[in-house]
């Protein structure tokens, strides 16, 4: 939902970023992985015991992975092996940090794995909407937008991260706005696709 509505209110900051890393000679790829790296971590500095240190970090990645997409779209190079990187390395990030709060957490663990299952259902309909849909955005596919995007996401995964007491709460509220979200994009999808009962 932030990533739909609230998009424009930092777009200046993310594509004077993305300009300036195309001045120093870098691709929307090469930031891609830069981004990949840095979030991929972040299940160590959890495990580490060092919460502040895995947020930043989780953030600075979210950051890098919005504007290598604006770099894209700057140099005009948007391609499907980079909607494919962007989205195969956001998931990775997520179970980074979900393996990071299960081993540093053990009495989370199931709730983790149920948030897990409610992540892939979420985006097994999101990735197949956007291959099965004619309709465009400003992404190379159909962007479904929901309650849950990667900003709302974040936000959870920072309560999770820095408020280990409540890791039960939160991981129950990300696990009921994800399944929520899997459900409202089913129910667009069903529109979309024009599918008979």
């Amino acid at each position: 939902m932030l990533d739909t509505h609230a998009r424009k209110y930092v777009q200046p900051v993310i594509g004077h970023t993305a300009r300036l890393l195309l001045k120093w000679g870098l691709t929307p790829n090469q930031v891609t992985w830069i981004a990949f790296v840095i979030g991929v971590s972040v299940g160590y500095w959890i495990y580490a015991d060092l919460p502040i240190i895995a947020v930043a970090v989780l953030w600075f990645s979210g950051f890098l992975d919005a504007v290598d997409g604006s770099m894209a779209r700057l140099k005009k190079q948007t391609s499907p092996w980079g909607t494919l990187l962007d989205i195969t390395f956001d998931r990775l990030v997520e179970l980074s940090v979900i393996i990071g709060l299960a081993v540093k957490y053990p009495d989370a663990q199931l709730l983790l794995l149920l948030l897990t299952a409610s992540i892939v259902f979420s985006m097994t309909i999101f990735l197949t909407v956007g291959a099965l849909t004619e309709k465009k955005g400003m992404k190379s596919f159909y962007y479904q937008a929901g309650v849950a995007e990667r900003t709302e996401g974040f936000l959870l995964f920072t309560l999770m991260i820095l408020l280990p007491g409540l890791l039960l709460w939160s991981t129950g509220l990300f696990l009921v706005v994800e399944t929520f979200t899997g459900l409202q994009r089913m129910l667009e999808a069903r529109r979309i696709l024009r599918e008979p009962d």
